[in-house]
């Protein structure tokens, strides 16, 4: 999962950027970049690190230009270097440079067709590059001087047809405009959005609504699925469906985890999605156990927080802060090697022993993926006196890994890939584990928006709706992403 941002100004659009991406920072801190055109000529700043350790005052000097493209990521696979940091640029056509979230499912079928058919050199094992040198050779047989918006949206049709997953794509085309394009499923998010400064209407394209608020940009819609947004170096807004229709399926874990609470997916509030998540909960707690003795909902921060406090009010039990946050560690289901994530946990949190002390516990978190972390948050509780510590996760059992853009482990190392709920309950010590169920879930993401029938749902139900994910696909992936695979690679 990566954050991107795109701006087309009148001003210098380097702070903008920065300031943009340090909103986007949740949706990866593995590394960051920024790119700039002024008056043709292109300014790159890319590493790994957290924004404000990438980007130094005598970086964002060198920033200048009217229009730009940035990046957040986090290491896909656990593969980590500089070298992988967005954007990625080449220098035919025009010079062209790519910031990417998402992921191609048939990559390594289109590297070799690059190599073979289109005379083109891949330089890593990101399909991010393999991506954007699908729309270089695409754009390129236009063969034009200028290429005018119709050439723009023939090559974004080009990498529709050839290209299959879940991607959203900003495409900085030097000295002419940045292009933003979605894929056929909507799978991964995508918006724009416009404000007015001395009559003159600028714009941004962003991965969160939350990206435009921070900048004073008002939110025009979400880029819709297969679609591509193209604002040319004049300002001119140009949009065009470059693909072929197909049914919306948004990925639901943006509004289990990823995205802040305080952006809108395809025009359903983050926010309200996962206090409904808590509601759904609250009524299979009462359905499985109408007699509960919980004293106290406490939330594993920060994602579950909206879910379990409006899960306590539906209990009419008491919310109550547990746990106190270390804010300068990462997300640990993103980071590679079980022994760091373990290490990562007790830097993350502690107990307030008196929240705990001769209570019956529910413990919310917004999912369960490894099982690594709610085990030891589970001991932590029991460590300072909780008399019963149940669990509650906001999301179903995580089973399947994520194809289209997640860095889900492998599907061996989910806990409750080939369990049952009561093995799940027993491997991480809880007294009482409970899921949402998954028809809750959809029904608690699709209310603000009747127009989404479908979402990508694939960790919970294995099902993949780019129809092109078979066993072997998923061996492969298990591969390479199991641990052992992540620490040779962190070894190299």
């Amino acid at each position: 999962m990566c954050g991107i941002v795109g701006v087309v100004a009148k001003s210098d659009v380097g702070i903008c950027i920065y300031d943009t991406l340090t909103v986007l920072q949740h949706r990866g801190q593995d590394a960051a970049g920024i790119a700039t055109s002024d008056h043709g000529k292109l300014n790159l700043r890319k590493d790994n690190g957290l924004v404000k350790d990438v980007f130094r005052t005598r970086h964002m000097r060198r920033l200048t230009g009217q229009m730009g493209i940035g990046h957040v990521r986090y290491p896909t696979a656990g593969s980590s270097s500089p070298a992988l940091a967005q954007p990625f640029y080449v220098n035919s056509p025009y010079g062209l440079c790519l910031a990417h979230n998402g992921n191609l499912t048939n990559s390594e079928e289109l590297g070799r067709d690059l190599f073979r058919e289109d005379l083109r050199h891949i330089n890593t094992d990101s399909d991010s590059e393999i991506l954007l040198n699908v729309f270089a050779h695409e754009l390129q047989q236009m063969g034009k001087i200028q290429p005018t918006a119709e050439d723009i949206f023939h090559a974004v049709e080009g990498v529709n047809r050839r290209c299959r997953g879940g991607y959203v794509a900003l495409v900085m085309i030097t000295g002419h405009g940045v292009v933003g394009f979605r894929d056929k499923h909507g799978i991964r998010p995508l918006v724009y959005g416009e404000r007015k400064r001395n009559g003159i209407t600028e714009y941004m394209l962003a991965s969160e609504s939350v990206a435009l608020d921070s900048q004073g940009f008002t939110l025009v819609r979400d880029v819709a699925p297969g679609e591509a947004v193209y604002i040319d170096v004049n300002g001119q807004l140009h949009t065009r469906h470059c693909a072929e229709p197909a049914k919306h399926t948004p990925c639901i874990f943006e509004h289990v985890y990823f995205a802040r609470p305080d952006s809108l997916m395809d025009s359903v509030s983050v926010y309200k999605a996962r206090l409904r998540m808590g509601e759904r909960l609250a009524e299979k707690v009462l359905r499985l156990r109408p007699d509960h003795d919980i004293d106290v909902v406490i939330p594993i921060p920060d994602t579950s927080r909206t879910s379990a406090l409006e899960l306590a009010n539906c209990l009419g039990v008491k919310y109550r802060e547990g746990f106190v946050k270390n804010r300068y560690i990462g997300r640990t289901f993103i980071m590679p090697g079980q022994s760091q994530r373990r290490k990562s946990v007790r830097q993350k949190l502690n107990a307030i022993e008196l929240e705990f002390r001769d209570k019956n516990v529910l413990l919310v978190d917004d999912s369960i993926v490894r099982g690594t972390t709610c085990r030891q948050i589970i001991q932590m509780a029991r460590d300072v006196g909780a008399r019963n510590v149940y669990f509650a996760s906001a999301a179903p059992p995580v089973r399947y890994p994520n194809v289209y853009g997640i860095d889900m482990p492998s599907a061996s190392e989910l806990i409750a890939h080939g369990r049952s709920e009561e093995e799940v309950e027993e491997l991480i010590g809880a007294d009482w584990l409970v899921f949402q169920d998954l028809e809750d879930l959809i029904a608690a993401s699709a209310e603000g928006n009747s127009q989404i029938e479908q979402f990508e749902c694939s960790v919970f139900d294995g099902r993949y709706v780019t129809g092109d994910v078979d066993e072997d696909y998923l061996n492969r992936l298990e591969n390479m992403r199991n641990d052992a695979a992540k620490q040779r690679r962190l070894n190299i």
